[in-house]
């Protein structure tokens, strides 16, 4: 089983930046297909971006979101640029191995006005 922590949530103000980290251990992490999600308040959990084995990535919204993986480090990051107050949310990793994902616990993201 994979195990996965996020990390690097905070409050920051609106057209900052922000990098989340996501630290994954419990399997080879250079096969891992990883992805970062959101849940806003009320809101129903959704895709942000993702990055393969072969990083080859994908995003909902590439202006302003890049996800790129160290694998020596065994890490994930998420890169924010001009936060929005619509960025507020929980941000989970994940990690699909052999058919199964596993998730973190989230960090929060606050982004005030």
């Amino acid at each position: 089983q994979v195990h996965v922590v996020e990390s690097g949530g905070g409050l920051v103000q609106a057209g900052g930046s922000l990098t989340l980290t996501c630290a994954a251990s419990g399997s080879d992490f250079s096969i891992l297909a990883l992805a970062w999600f959101r849940q806003a308040p009320g809101k129903q959990r959704e895709y942000v971006a993702s990055i393969t084995s072969g990083f080859t990535t994908g995003y909902a919204d590439s202006d302003r979101f890049t996800i790129s993986r160290d694998n020596d480090a065994h890490t994930v990051y998420l890169h924010i640029n001009n936060v929005k107050p619509s960025d507020t949310a929980v941000y989970y990793c994940t990690a699909d191995y052999k058919g199964s994902r596993s998730w973190g616990q989230g960090t929060q993201v606050t982004v005030s006005s």
